[in-house]
């Protein structure tokens, strides 16, 4: 009896445990956006360049978000708002957005 409760929730904690921080805190709340995380990640690149810019940009718009320092348009603002400030950790805003960052970048992918 004891089997049939605990196998399951082995497997769902070893899923959970498994994923990054990127899947867990990004991925669930921009899944029903129209646009995708990589369009996202398009747009801070072209406003902020390199990685440095990049992420220190993303990181205080989590932490402190506004529509002056969105790089999402106005129409898309208007309609889906700014988000909530992050409850994330300092070491687990910065694993995610280096996840995305790893995932997303386009230098040395080109040939």
């Amino acid at each position: 009896m004891v089997k049939k409760f605990l196998l399951p929730i082995i497997v769902v904690m070893s899923w959970v445990i498994a994923e990054d921080a990127y899947e867990r805190h990004c991925v669930p709340c921009h899944a029903p956006l129209p646009t995708s995380l990589q369009r996202m990640f398009m747009n801070y690149l072209l406003v902020y360049g390199g990685e440095h810019n990049f992420k220190a940009a993303l990181k205080h718009y989590l932490r402190y978000p506004s529509k002056d320092i969105s790089v999402m348009p106005d129409l898309f603002i208007d309609n889906f708002g700014i988000k909530e400030k992050s409850t994330l950790s300092d070491k687990e805003l910065d694993e995610a957005i280096d996840i995305y960052w790893n995932k997303f970048k386009v230098f040395n992918k080109l040939k």
